[in-house]
C-alpha cells in the first residue's frame, strides 16, 4: 500500500508518478462505474465534506456522487441558508464540522489559497474544488485523463494549446502545471489583455499571441470560457472581435495535427471561444471530459483517504 495522498490543494501536491497511478485507479473506478450496483465499500466509515462558497452543480454533485460510490458518509455545505449568513467566519464552520469527525474536506472558495489554509486548521485531508482564479486541480486531472483514454499521444510527446481568457482561468492554471509536469509542451495563447506574462515562467510553457502559429502541430487544443462576471471592460474590445480573433473554428482547426482532440472545461460559450461544429465536431472529447469527471474524483477521494493505487 503505498502512503496516502496528503492533499490535493494545487497541482503541486502531486507528482508524475502520482498522476499516472490516480489514472490507473480512475480506469478502475470507470469499471466500477459500469456495473449493474455501481458502488463499492472502499470508503465506508468515512465522512466527506462538501463546502461550497461559490455556486457550483457539476463539480459539487460530481464530488458528493464520487463519495457516495464509494459509500462514504457526505455531509453538504452551502453558502447560502448557513451561519455564514449571520457572520461566522471560514475557520468556525470548518472547526464545527471537523468536530462532527470530517476526514476529508471538498473546498470551493472565491479566495485564492482558501484550501491551503483550511489544511491548516485541521486534519483531515483537502481537495480544492477551485479557488478565486488559482487552482482547480480535479479538472486538470480529468481533462489530460480525458485526452489519455481517447487515445491520446504520451503525454511527453504531445503539444497541447490552452486558448483564451487565460487571465481568469484556474483551470488554465492547473492545466499548464499538470500537462507540463507530464512532459507536454504547453502553449499559452490569448489576447496580451488575457495572457498575464508572469506565467511564462511556469517550467515547460511558453506564451504566444498569435492563434495561427499556436495551433499548428497541436494534439489537444483547449479554448476557454471568456469569463465576462470576472473581466473589466477594457479587456476585449467586444465579444464579436474576440470571435474574429481567436475563436477555435473548423479552419483554425485544421493548422493543428490531423488528430488533435478538441477539450473544453465547460460551461462554454458556444460560437464565441469555440464553433458549434467543432464543440459537436468528431475531435471533440467534450462529452468524455463530463463523464471523466466521476471516476477521476472517485480516485481522488480514494487517494486521499486509503492510499492505495487500485481498488
Amino acid at each position: 500500500m503505498s502512503a496516502p495522498l496528503a492533499h490535493l490543494r494545487d497541482v503541486g501536491d502531486l507528482d508524475e508518478g502520482r498522476v499516472h497511478a490516480l489514472f490507473d485507479t480512475t480506469d478502475v473506478m470507470a469499471q466500477v462505474l459500469e456495473r449493474p450496483v455501481k458502488r463499492v465499500p472502499a470508503l465506508q466509515g468515512f465522512t466527506v465534506a462538501t463546502l461550497f462558497f461559490e455556486d457550483s452543480t457539476r463539480t459539487r454533485l460530481s464530488f458528493e456522487r464520487a463519495a457516495r460510490a464509494q459509500s462514504a458518509d457526505v455531509m453538504t455545505f452551502a453558502k447560502g441558508g448557513t451561519s455564514l449568513s449571520k457572520g461566522e467566519s471560514l475557520y468556525d464552520t470548518v472547526a464545527t464540522l471537523a468536530a462532527l469527525h470530517v476526514d476529508a474536506f471538498v473546498v470551493r472558495h472565491p479566495a485564492a489559497g482558501a484550501p491551503h489554509q483550511v489544511a491548516r486548521w485541521t486534519d483531515a485531508k483537502v481537495v480544492n474544488a477551485g479557488d478565486g482564479r488559482h487552482a482547480h486541480p480535479t479538472q486538470a486531472l480529468l481533462d489530460a485523463y480525458a485526452y489519455r483514454a481517447a487515445g491520446g499521444r504520451p503525454f511527453d510527446a504531445t503539444k497541447v494549446v490552452i486558448l483564451g481568457d487565460v487571465a481568469h482561468s484556474r483551470v488554465a492554471r492547473s492545466n499548464a502545471a499538470l500537462w507540463a509536469m507530464l512532459g507536454a509542451e504547453v502553449v499559452l495563447c490569448g489576447p496580451p489583455t488575457l495572457l498575464p506574462p508572469a506565467l511564462a515562467a511556469l517550467p515547460g510553457v511558453t506564451l504566444e499571441h498569435d492563434v495561427e502559429r499556436a495551433l499548428e502541430g497541436a494534439h489537444a487544443v483547449m479554448p476557454l470560457r471568456l469569463q465576462r462576471e470576472r473581466m473589466d471592460a477594457a479587456r476585449i474590445a467586444s465579444m464579436a472581435a474576440y470571435a474574429r480573433h481567436y475563436q477555435l473554428d473548423a479552419a483554425r482547426l485544421a493548422l493543428a495535427d490531423p488528430g488533435a482532440f478538441v477539450l473544453h472545461p465547460g460551461p462554454m460559450n458556444r460560437d464565441v471561444e469555440i464553433e458549434g461544429a467543432v464543440a459537436d465536431g468528431p475531435r471533440s472529447l467534450v462529452t468524455a471530459q463530463v463523464a471523466a469527471g466521476l471516476p477521476v474524483r472517485m480516485a481522488v477521494l480514494y487517494h486521499l483517504l486509503v492510499g492505495k493505487e487500485a481498488a
